[in-house]
């Protein structure tokens, strides 16, 4: 049977299972046809039950498919075991099965409808309650200022893009990177999603942590997870922005935003990128304003999906610099991570002093203010502390001596850590 009579039987077939199971599913015919097939194929021998859990669809589905399968002499029924029908490819079976394994190589987990994905991703947007302690809770390995913390609960609160800058060294990664515990709830996230008969997978487990145990009843199709935290970085390219072809599995990679959708997307040392941040703000200009994203397949089929990822840029540049005011008027949140004060900084040497297995002294501490100010333009960051109880530990312990942060281990760490030329002179002695 030629592949234009077999669309002809699907379209026959689509048509006498109306207001059925598979109709519910709200999913092409043909595509439920090829995963069985596929799956088929790659079983050699299988079952009405192990094709219902391979790929996630109700039996009452798998057992119509099998019929039809089975009326076009395409499966040969091997027997029964119990009530469970064991069977295998005929050679006509097989044929049709390498002809769509060649289009295709996805044969796992049946996707969700592009409807169902929009509805859940409109139903799930985060609406967090938090206050005051509840940030200090969530920051509570990182010394930061009330007004920090206040700025970041009402970002956060109001859901609007962020733009966190300031100078190198002063905290923005590590503000950012814990935005995601001022989250308590959870959400759906699909395995893959059909669009125009073609599969988009979403899940991604590098980048989505499963709640466990996963509920009950729940469809197999979705997976529930912690709301996601997707970071890139310098290697951020416009192509990761857009829907990926995979040929080999003939399948598409949703992009990072879809990925995130209900969760973060986090983009550190924005400007860094080998495009230009011009090009990265125009890409999310209408996103951002308009709360959707416009995604192309590569037969040229436009869709559009939510765009509900909070979106976190941070950036050493200076907004100035950019001149993009069409994009900054759609960031409400602008949020500036500069120097520290002396109490702050001595507050987090003395963290990390113990976090290290240190002991030190406040004369110690006002040396090493000291010398940072001398180094670092008069400015005191917030990577200062850590960075040099980090290499003062490792000093002593290379020296065998006692892990000690006084003046002496402060001058070595110095000479080690900062960028010197002949003109910086020697380091401070007190």
């Amino acid at each position: 049977m030629s592949s234009r009579e077999v669309d002809a039987d699907v379209a026959v077939q689509r048509r006498s299972i109306d207001g059925a199971e598979l109709a519910e599913l709200d999913l092409p015919y043909d595509l439920v046809v090829d995963l069985v097939l596929r799956r088929c194929f790659l079983d050699h021998t299988t079952s009405i039950s192990r094709l219902t859990g391979a790929l996630a669809l109700p039996a009452q589905v798998i057992e119509t498919v099998f019929q039809d399968l089975r009326a076009r002499k395409f499966l040969d029924v091997e027997g029964l075991l119990g009530q469970d029908y064991v069977f295998h490819l005929t050679a006509a079976g097989r044929e049709q099965a390498r002809e769509r394994f060649e289009r295709s190589h996805y044969a796992s987990v049946a996707p969700v409808p592009l409807a169902a994905y929009h509805e859940r991703v409109l139903a799930q947007r985060a609406q967090p309650r938090i206050d005051h302690d509840d940030v200090r809770r969530a920051f509570a390995d990182l010394v930061l200022p009330d007004r920090l913390v206040n700025q970041i609960g009402a970002a956060f609160t109001a859901q609007e893009s962020m733009f966190i800058y300031g100078p190198s060294g002063t905290g923005k990664t590590a503000i950012a990177e814990r935005l995601g515990r001022l989250h308590r709830d959870g959400v759906l996230i699909p395995r893959a999603v059909e669009v125009d008969g073609q599969i988009v997978t979403v899940f991604d487990p590098t980048m989505h942590r499963e709640l466990e145990p996963q509920p009950e009843g729940l469809d197999p199709r979705w997976v529930a997870c912690h709301r996601p935290v997707v970071t890139v970085g310098g290697e951020l390219e416009l192509e990761m922005l857009q829907l990926r072809h995979d040929p080999a599995s003939g399948t598409y990679l949703a992009p990072l935003q879809m990925r995130a959708n209900n969760g973060i997307l986090f983009i550190d040392d924005f400007g860094r990128q080998l495009v230009s941040p011009q090009a990265l703000l125009n890409r999310w200009i209408v996103p951002l304003d308009r709360r959707v994203d416009h995604l192309s397949l590569q037969h040229g089929q436009k869709f559009v999906i939510p765009f509900e990822p909070l979106v976190v840029f941070s950036t050493n540049l200076d907004p100035a610099d950019l001149n993009e005011d069409a994009f900054f008027r759609r960031i409400q949140a602008k949020i500036y991570v500069g120097p520290i004060s002396d109490e702050v900084f001595d507050w987090i040497v003395s963290r990390a002093v113990q976090r290290h297995g240190l002991s030190t002294t406040r004369g110690d501490i006002a040396h090493l203010r000291a010398v940072c100010r001398h180094h670092g333009g008069g400015r005191l960051l917030g990577c200062y502390p850590e960075d040099f109880c980090r290499l003062a530990a490792a000093i002593c312990r290379f020296a065998h001596r006692p892990s000690l942060l006084n003046q002496t281990t402060i001058d070595e760490v110095a000479a080690l850590y900062f960028a010197s030329t002949d003109a910086d002179g020697p380091p401070l002695n007190g």
